[in-house]
């Protein structure tokens, strides 16, 4: 069994939080191939040099998981050549759009008023909970594409980091990848050159004040305990990933065996 070595990871400079998911490990001891399934943020702001390295890793599927008012906000993914592109929105148009438009417009007080004491990573486990019962039928179809003919694949949502990683980890548990490698690979988006730009409405240095960032600090971080939260919803919900991937996603062990050898060396 070889395993190509992985290139140096590019820089990229209208793309955030690109990466290959390569090399993780699984319990049986194999490992997720270099080249296969990629992860991202979207890729509207895409420079002809990105899309000429994304166009490279002869990409078959682009998983696009934001909304519609995501693509009005940031423009829809360039084209590239021979790739199919999927659009399998997570979360409704309209979910949030009040949240966010406060946290891009709203003063401190109505900031504190939201976020503070706990209520901004509550929101986070609170949609990573939804989105692993409620879009049962949009894994379901990412897992059943991978399995017939999307490889390579790459998945993207807005910052790569909530929708995208758990779509990710959704796919690495039906490969069987170690729950310790799916969790470190999910907090790489903290990395500082991955991380989505806070944006806001003001440009003063009141709108970014040291307690406005750490009050949106729970919406821009990967952290632990919200995948932890995704897990847990499995364990809760159907009784472990077995379960869960046959029942919920329909994804049968001969399913799941065409995915390990589609991705893993």
């Amino acid at each position: 069994m070889t395993q190509q070595v992985p290139s140096t990871e590019p820089e990229l400079a209208g793309v955030r939080n690109f990466r290959d998911v390569g090399g993780l490990p699984t319990v049986d001891g194999r490992r997720v191939a270099y080249g296969r399934l990629f992860r991202s943020g979207h890729l509207a702001h895409a420079t002809e040099e990105d899309a000429a390295f994304l166009t490279s890793l002869g990409l078959h599927t682009i998983f696009d998981f934001r909304n519609a008012a995501d693509q009005k906000l940031e423009g829809p993914d360039v084209e590239l050549p021979g790739v199919r592109n999927v659009n399998l929105p997570l979360t409704d148009p309209a979910h949030g759009a009040e949240f966010w438009t406060m946290v891009r417009d709203g003063d401190l007080d109505q900031l504190r008023s939201i976020l503070a004491n706990g209520k901004g990573a509550d929101r986070m486990i609170t949609s990573y909970r939804s989105i692993i019962k409620e879009r049962t039928a949009e894994h379901s179809q990412v897992l059943h594409s991978l399995a017939e003919d999307s490889a390579p694949a790459l998945m993207h949502c807005a910052a790569g980091k909530d929708r995208a990683g758990l779509s990710i980890a959704v796919t690495l548990l039906a490969l069987g990848v170690e729950r310790e490698a799916i969790e470190a690979d999910y907090l790489e988006s903290n990395a500082a050159h991955r991380r989505y730009k806070v944006h806001r409405s003001s440009s003063s240095a009141a709108a970014y004040s040291p307690e406005v960032m750490e009050l949106l600090s729970p919406l821009f971080d990967a952290r632990a305990e919200y995948l932890a939260a995704a897990f847990d919803t499995i364990e809760e919900t159907w009784g472990g990933v077995d379960a869960y991937l046959e029942q919920a996603l329909g994804v049968t062990a001969e399913t799941r065996e065409r995915l390990r050898e589609r991705f893993l060396d």
